[in-house]
């Protein structure tokens, strides 16, 4: 099992900067790709940025250029840098890892966007 925590949300304006962090503990050895999805009431899930055990990384468009993920494996950790926010960036963050075909999940953490 592998656990997840996520920190780092919170309210900002628009054109702000907010990092999230990921913490995994647990049985991490074997843990795959990590990455960040988001949620708002009513529309599905959707990802936003993820990075594998070897730093490849995917984005979704509409955060390109805007948002970095990095991991420090180490320490078992996936971090999202987000600036250049937009209100459409509202959402719940949720931390995702995959082990061994196993999806884990984190319980979330808010950003809010003010315009």
């Amino acid at each position: 099992q592998v656990q997840l925590v996520e920190s780092g949300g919170g309210l900002v304006q628009a054109g702000g900067s907010l990092r999230l962090s990921c913490a995994a503990s647990g049985s991490t050895f074997g843990t795959g790709t990590m990455g960040w999805y988001r949620q708002v009431p009513g529309k599905q899930r959707e990802l936003v940025a993820d990075i594998n055990n070897v730093g490849g990384t995917y984005y979704n468009y509409s955060v390109k250029g805007r948002f970095t993920v990095s991991r420090d494996n180490g320490k078992n950790n996936v971090y999202l840098q987000m600036n250049s926010l937009k209100p459409e960036d509202t959402a719940v963050y949720h931390c995702h890892a995959v082990k061994y075909g196993i999806d884990y999940w984190g319980q979330g953490t808010q950003v809010t966007v003010s315009s």
